[in-house]
């Protein structure tokens, strides 16, 4: 298989812990952002990542979105399941997911790229990754509003909807799925941004744990 993506892309991150978490191998296209239209436009139509290709190549069946690949996943290698198998517990992990996909996924991205443009300045002083920071800023419309706001969803996520991990290592049933591999994965550029680091220490617990499981590198400052 191959994985077309943004190197630091959180979605495709997730797409990485799934592909991990059921044992198949894969090779990685890193594509840069603005020329990544050229590559993608005729392979699906649109212009996100990741796409997943699985024979191995460019050249055949092309799947964006990390939902779409998870579909793909369970239905072609569905040994593990990333679902529960039970209509019930389906339910609450594909509502966990598009969740975390749709309103978490945007609000890390609010705040982690904020963090970046300011007080993490320090992080990467070279002046590409200045401007490709600048560029996502103004892209997305990032700015102190919508940072706040936000905020606000991630405070909603942690302290009421993701409860769960604070007391075990799955959000729903009685071991990983979907739902625990998209939070892992949407939630771990947070890592360098205080003070989520600090205020909730039992995430980076869940997030390393799914990363362990799903045989991904951590983010460097979870690692660290």
């Amino acid at each position: 298989m191959l994985l077309l993506q943004f190197s630091t892309s959180h979605y495709c991150r997730k797409a990485r812990l799934m592909l991990g978490f059921k044992g198949i191998p894969y090779d990685v296209e890193n594509l840069t952002p603005g020329l990544h239209l050229v590559r993608l436009k005729p392979l699906t139509g649109l212009t996100t990542v990741p796409v997943l290709c699985p024979s191995g190549t460019a050249d055949g069946e092309a799947i964006a979105d990390s939902t779409a690949i998870a579909q793909y996943l369970d239905q072609h290698y569905p040994d593990p399941p990333l679902l529960l198998g039970d209509p019930e517990g389906d339910r609450q992990v594909q509502w966990l997911e598009d969740w975390l996909d749709e309103s978490i996924g945007v609000a890390t991205r609010f705040v982690y790229y904020d963090y970046r443009a300011q007080d993490g300045k320090h992080l990467d002083t070279s002046w590409v990754n200045g401007l490709v920071i600048q560029l996502v800023c103004r892209q997305y419309n990032i700015n102190a509003a919508a940072v706040r706001l936000a905020r606000q969803r991630l405070d909603l996520a942690l302290n009421q909807v993701l409860t769960p991990w604070q007391t075990g290592p799955f959000l729903v049933g009685d071991r990983y799925t979907l739902a625990d591999l998209t939070a892992a994965a949407l939630l771990a550029p947070l890592a360098i941004v205080p003070p989520y680091l600090e205020q909730y220490p039992w995430l980076w617990e869940r997030i390393a744990a799914v990363h362990q499981h799903c045989g991904e590198l951590l983010p460097p400052r979870v690692h660290d």
